[in-house]
């Protein structure tokens, strides 16, 4: 397996993974998902034999904060090592930030514990509690 930057923004592919995973409110409005991968501090890719099984898109100053804002895996290619290595390669990328955070879903079992198997903690574990203006839909 191969982790490199991913570039160019290919729209198709990654309409295809953000809908294999069922994360369409994304794919709804494809040009503002580019725009922010264009403005995305880092993002990578897990490949094998050139074909993109993942990626991890980072936002953030990557001196002080930096926030994993997307970790997606095609679901055929789950829990075969990709989201690990895409996570090992930005805290690789990021020793010496003191924060390096991410949401996940609280009710999803499998999510939460592959976080915790890569060294993060819940907020309530470590005396922070976090808030969030969250728009689920167009004009909410």
């Amino acid at each position: 397996m191969e982790i490199r930057e991913y570039a160019p923004f290919d729209e198709r592919e990654i309409a295809e993974l953000y809908g294999a995973v069922g994360w369409t409110a994304y794919t709804d409005d494809l040009p503002a998902l580019q725009r922010g991968f264009a403005n995305s501090l880092l993002v990578l890719g897990a490949y094998e034999d050139g074909a993109l099984l993942g990626i991890i898109r980072c936002v953030g100053d990557g001196e002080t904060i930096v926030r994993i804002q997307d970790v997606l895996v095609f679901p055929e290619y789950q829990r075969r090592g990709a989201g690990r290595a895409l996570v090992k390669a930005v805290l690789e990328r990021f020793p010496r930030v003191r924060q390096i955070e991410l949401a996940t879903d609280a009710n999803d079992p499998v999510s939460n514990a592959f976080y915790r198997a890569q060294g993060f903690r819940g907020f309530p574990e470590i005396g922070i509690t976090g808030y969030m203006r969250f728009r689920t839909k167009k004009g909410e």
